[in-house]
């Protein structure tokens, strides 16, 4: 039997009729972003505002029609609600909303997750964050969720990049998920659950979509996928603080954030930025991490702070917020993380992994703490 082909994917969803405009999904131009890696599939579906949380038996349509295809293992679908091209440029009458408030609507998932209810089974969700790339951000939070898990804490770990996903080869993960039904089942790693969007697609295939398909996706990976149970799931965060981080800030029922930075005056500029998003959409400041702090060589154990020390320090003390601690800047972190063997897991005794081991211990405390009602006050 031949593989599939995406020839095979539009003919079938060719089948699947749009009840509003009777065309099928594809002539009606409603599938955007669809993609094929190893029998997988992966694709979004795109609808008006308006008819967002009633498009869902529309999806579900669409993803069985898919998924009855001869040697398909997965199908992933998510609803998107964009506003429409052709409204875009017609008069908006005075008593209706403004089209940009709904411009960035996810009707998949929505119901499956809020920031009051959060995802059953996990007790609570951190975001690691960084406000520029390049700062070790993904490497800090597959350590740190491998840390806690060590703590005797049941540990996930999402990759919430969509356009560069990080978790495949920090992980050495080559493997898809399996969609026998739903929920999607995590793939297990060293100990910890994970997802990521790059298990779904090619290494090198371009998530080229807008933003309300990247929270689509989002969503549904914090939704649909069966994470219970789990006492902390870690949500690598996208850098920056464009659209897909501010959407997450506000819907994912966040415990605390924890800013990665390097020392340089540039990366700390951007880390103000991230910390400061976080505040206004009310998400506890867990603390500052410093990445990349000191380089020390390996032939005269000679300290070099190759891009500056004690920013982060200053600036956690300047913004009122905890500074959690240094990790060194050693070949030995970069090799294994390179190879898919991070450094808590492939050398846990190590002073390295020692490191992030001290920062899981306080933030685990410090969501403990959290976590802890407050006293009762009883007046007699």
């Amino acid at each position: 039997m031949s593989a599939p082909t995406e020839d095979d994917i539009k003919r079938a969803l060719a089948q699947v009729r749009d009840p509003v405009s009777g065309q099928n999904v594809v002539a009606a131009g409603l599938i955007e972003g669809l993609a094929l890696r190893n029998n997988h599939v992966s694709f979004a579906i795109e609808v008006p505002p308006e008819r967002g949380p009633a498009s869902e038996p529309l999806r579900k349509a669409c993803e069985d029609a898919v998924h009855n295809i001869p040697g398909i293992l997965s199908v992933t679908a998510v609803l998107t609600a964009h506003r429409e091209r052709a409204a875009a440029a017609q008069p908006r009458p005075a008593s209706q909303p403004s089209a940009h408030a709904h411009s960035h609507s996810h009707a998949h998932g929505n119901a499956g997750i809020s920031r009051e209810a959060g995802i059953p089974g996990v007790a609570a969700i951190i975001a690691v964050a960084s406000g520029k790339g390049g700062v070790g951000k993904s490497t800090v939070a597959v350590n740190l969720a491998l840390a806690l898990s060590s703590l005797g804490k049941k540990t996930g770990l999402l990759d919430a990049d969509i356009y560069g996903p990080s978790a495949p080869r920090l992980l050495n993960i080559t493997d898809k998920p399996e969609s026998d039904g739903k929920p999607l089942k995590p793939i297990e790693r060293y100990g910890i659950k994970t997802m990521s969007i790059g298990y779904l697609v090619d290494t090198d295939t371009p998530m080229i979509w807008r933003g309300p398909m990247v929270m689509g996706a989002l969503t549904q990976m914090l939704s649909d996928v069966a994470w219970a149970p789990l006492d902390i799931l870690v949500v690598d965060m996208p850098p920056g603080t464009g659209d897909a981080q501010l959407t997450l800030a506000q819907r994912v029922p966040l415990a605390g954030a924890v800013i990665v930075s390097t020392p340089q005056d540039l990366a700390l500029i951007d880390a103000r930025k991230g910390l400061a998003m976080f505040r206004k959409t009310e998400v506890p400041i867990l603390g500052i991490i410093e990445n990349m702090s000191t380089f020390i060589c390996p032939t005269c154990g000679s300290e070099h702070h190759i891009f500056g020390h004690g920013g982060a320090r200053a600036t956690a003390a300047e913004l009122d917020c905890e500074f959690l601690g240094e990790i060194p800047l050693l070949p030995i972190i970069r090799e294994t993380s390179d190879a898919g063997t991070p450094i808590v897991a492939s050398r846990p005794d190590s002073p390295e992994a020692n490191a992030f081991l001290k920062l899981a211990e306080r933030i685990a405390e410090k969501l403990s703490v959290e976590a802890k009602p407050a006293p009762k006050i009883i007046i007699e």
